[in-house]
């Protein structure tokens, strides 16, 4: 009674002329039978498979493909094979085209009959081809043409006027992934296609339109339950049929019939002492089948399965003493979030499957992160993206698709907004990890703070989305999520969307104007989006700037530093910490990122210091969707910068760092787990020279669960007259935490003297290091000589006579001459050392 056919294969894809016009070079790709198409994929990638554009990530070759989102495309297959297999099959009554994400303005025909048009890349669509297919005759083949993106959104803008928004591109007047039209670390690429699955779906009498499974649990966790609200679509055969749906999970069992005539129903499953879903750190991640099955008499219809967990999910937003807390609540727990914002993981999202998800989640995971922001300038990932989430107990924190710009509110954008959001809802519901829905990101921002409001003299820019449409939709199909109206985002008649001391909040005044060593005078309740830039690793530079030589200035790396005076900034940073000169490559490219690693360790470190005051801190960002100098902690060839690093030791379960207070130092201890942390705290000033003992005290601590303990250090400790001189280490609470008095630049380091043992242990390399003299921010570079190996430990800062050992995964066949040596094993001693 149903089958479903997948339609991935024999397509041809080729230029079409838009009133009897072609751009060059599009014209000699016309009239010569096509080119053959991956689908799901888009045309750059379909072109780059031919060899007819050179890849865009490579040098400036972006800047000469504006002409594909200015051309017509148009894709063809032929269904006589699925016809054929129908016609020899059980007869049934209805053929639906069933097309998962067509990417933007197509219009879709089978035979000559147009049977769809779409005008959003974030819905999906079901078109009926049955009387199509039916009349298609000898000739059953299916078209889908693209009209260019730029031509349509332009057309609109034109119609209703331009509106502010963060670039020149009419990205917010078209429902299509935003950052194709370029971002401060992003290429434009305007992109067309069927970037996600198509198929045909053939059934009969009724099938399952949507299911919606609410899921709670007592406040006890004794009880579960899932209401599922299901929709069916009839065949008009069906209408006068009674059905049935059953559903089971995790070994409860229901049935309810749907009468005859009625096409929406509920059926509520309650499960005894399930086990808890919880983030991770928290608890375990048990995920239970459920399954839906649709039936008429005697015979099975349609059926459904997903996983799902147990668990409820709210936002402590309440208002208190300071102002207004903001906390992601997790079964009655407030979490402390470690997380980071995510972009689409390429600029052509088709290319990335549940196996570059699970890497790249992997890798968030393994950094001690526990929450991802899908940011709203990009899309809704794949199911495989909350399916990875769920199983590894990352929540996800979800933007609907609105990102730095005004978004007009007129018809047909306003009723595209509520399909788009009613789909991705829906599709999304199921997933364990989805915590919360926000309506954009940095819109109410942007009205309040970036002269928007003058610009749009009273006209409409979004809020009636953020504020009315969203939380609707949110409230009606997923009620037992929150729903955040922005971010940043502050609740309460007059405050600031910005404020510090409500809500959610943005920090990007460090970046562009201030010294990173500002956030110690931050005070966010939540810190959702703060960054620092730095280069990509250097193979993956190397990889995708052809400039010989290679300079911080150089044509292709400016090229891939796409953030107004980017470069200007990075210097800005280094001359404050290391001093005002001109910089070679290798120490520019090293020290930037050390800068970068070192301007989020001192952000979270001292967010993290006021929990529960401050309930997290969501990092711009994890990853990058090419090759390019931006905030990413892992670049986009996926290879983990410093920062990485970094994060996994402040974003650790237990952590102690050094934070100034009034006039002295004290200690703080982070306690991120459910058990008791006890131990001694040594703190020791030192001479920097030779790391001999200056100063000492020993505390006994005991830091309560998911508690912080401040821990004042001894003025004769935390006092000195030789800021170059000395430095403070604390030991005896795991990694050990380092407070230096001065800047780099005022810091008299030693030339780097240290005694270097290899050792091949089966596919590994080991590197020990053994200081002479202080080493600070060791990093072993091994992408410079083996771009696919992976190191376990960066920025190591070493006292005299002190050792480290590095392990080079896949590194047993180095030359371990070239591993110890500059710019492969480096340190900040090589650039700034002053004396032997």
């Amino acid at each position: 009674m149903t089958a479903w056919f997948d339609l991935h294969d024999g397509w041809t894809l080729a230029a079409t002329p838009h009133e009897g016009a072609l751009a060059e070079p599009a014209a000699a790709l016309h009239g010569a039978g096509g080119l053959t198409a991956t689908v799901p994929g888009c045309v750059h990638t379909d072109l780059l498979d031919h060899g007819l554009i050179e890849d865009p990530y490579l040098d400036d070759n972006e800047t000469r493909l504006g002409w594909i989102g200015r051309t017509d495309w148009n894709y063809t297959r032929s269904l006589s094979a699925e016809v054929d297999a129908l016609a020899g099959g059980t007869p049934t009554e209805r053929v639906d085209l069933v097309c998962e994400g067509l990417d933007t303005f197509a219009t879709v025909l089978v035979g000559d009959r147009e049977v769809g048009r779409t005008a959003n890349m974030h819905r999906s669509y079901r078109f009926d081809v049955t009387e199509a297919l039916g009349e298609a005759g000898a000739r059953p083949d299916l078209e889908v043409r693209f009209d260019a993106p730029y031509r349509r959104a332009e057309a609109e803008r034109d119609r209703l006027g331009p509106v502010p928004a963060a670039y020149d591109e009419p990205y917010q007047y078209v429902r299509k992934m935003a950052c194709n039209f370029g971002w401060d670390w992003g290429p434009t690429v305007v992109t067309s296609g069927i970037w996600r699955p198509i198929r045909l779906h053939a059934w009969s009498t009724a099938r399952l339109a949507s299911v919606r499974p609410l899921v709670s649990v007592s406040g006890d966790g004794s009880r579960g339950w899932v209401s599922l609200r299901l929709s069916v679509e009839r065949t008009d055969p069906g209408r006068d049929t009674e059905l049935t749906v059953t559903a089971s999970v995790a070994g409860v069992a229901g049935t309810v019939t749907v009468p005859a005539g009625e096409d929406e129903v509920a059926l509520d499953l309650e499960v005894n002492d399930p086990e808890l879903w919880w983030p991770r750190g928290h608890g375990g991640q048990p995920l239970y089948d459920l399954s839906v099955e649709l039936s008429a008499p005697g015979v099975v219809l349609d059926t459904w399965e997903r996983r799902i967990g147990f668990r409820n999910v709210a936002l402590h937003s309440a208002p208190d003493e300071h102002g207004a807390a903001f906390a992601v609540r997790v079964n009655g727990r407030d979490i402390l979030v470690r997380g980071a914002n995510w972009i689409p993981d390429d600029t052509f999202p088709s290319r990335v499957d549940r196996d570059r998800y699970a890497e790249a989640i992997d890798q968030a995971c393994a950094a001690g992160m526990n929450l991802l922001r899908v940011w709203g300038g990009g899309i809704y990932e794949a199911d495989d993206f909350y399916d990875v989430c769920s199983e590894r107990g990352v929540l996800v924190w979800q933007d609907f698709l609105f990102a730095c710009a005004a978004y007009p509110e007129d018809e047909p954008l306003w009723s595209e907004v509520e399909a788009e959001a009613r789909d991705a809802v829906v599709r999304l519901a199921p997933h364990a990890s989805l915590a919360v829905w926000c309506g954009n990101n940095e819109n109410i921002w942007g009205h309040e703070d970036w002269g928007w409001k003058e610009k749009l003299a009273g006209r409409s820019w979004g809020a009636g989305y953020y504020l009315d449409l969203l939380p609707r939709v949110v409230a009606e199909l997923d009620p037992t999520r929150p729903y955040w109206p922005g971010s940043p985002y502050s609740e309460g008649e007059g405050v600031h969307p910005n404020d510090p001391a409500h809500g959610t909040m943005h920090l990007w005044d460090v970046w562009n104007e201030l010294d990173y060593t500002v956030y110690r005078d931050r005070r966010p309740r939540f810190a959702a989006e703060f960054g620092y830039q730095a280069p990509a690793n250097h193979a993956t530079l190397r990889d995708a700037v052809s400039d010989e030589p290679l300079t911080p200035t150089s044509p292709g790396v400016l090229h891939h530093q796409k953030a107004i005076d980017g470069n200007g900034k990075l210097a800005r940073g280094l001359a404050l910490h290391f001093g005002d000169r001109e910089w070679s490559y290798d120490d520019w490219h090293y020290l930037t990122q050390v800068n970068q690693a070192r301007a989020l360790t001192v952000g979270i470190e001292h967010f993290r210091s006021t929990w529960p005051y401050c309930t997290g801190t969501v990092v711009w960002q994890i990853n990058d969707c090419w090759p390019v100098t931006s905030w990413a902690a892992v670049d986009g060839a996926g290879r983990r910068k410093p920062l990485w690093y970094a994060l996994r030791r402040v974003y650790a379960d237990r952590v102690v760092t050094v934070q100034p207070v009034d006039d002295g130092l004290t200690v703080v201890l982070g306690n991120d787990t459910d058990t008791e942390w006890v131990t001694e705290v040594a703190m020791t000033r030192r001479d920097i020279a030779t790391g001999s003992e200056l100063a000492a005290s020993s505390h006994p601590v005991r830091v309560a669960p998911r508690g912080a303990l401040r821990v004042p250090v001894p003025a004769e400790v935390s006092r000195t007259d030789d800021a170059g001189g000395e430095v403070i280490t604390v030991d005896g609470a795991g990694e050990r935490a380092w407070w230096f008095f001065a800047r780099d630049r005022d810091i008299a380091y030693s030339k780097p003297e240290f005694e270097v043992k290899t050792r091949v242990i089966g596919s590994d390399l080991r590197v020990k290091v053994r200081a002479g003299v202080l080493l600070r921010d060791l990093v072993l570079n091994i992408d410079r000589i083996a771009p696919d190996a992976v190191v376990d430990s960066a920025l190591v800062t070493l006292l005299p006579g002190e050792e480290h050992t590095f392990t080079v995964r896949g590194g047993a066949d180095l030359d371990p001459e070239k591993v110890t040596a500059p710019p492969v094993l480096r340190c900040v001693n090589d650039a700034l050392a002053t004396s032997s």
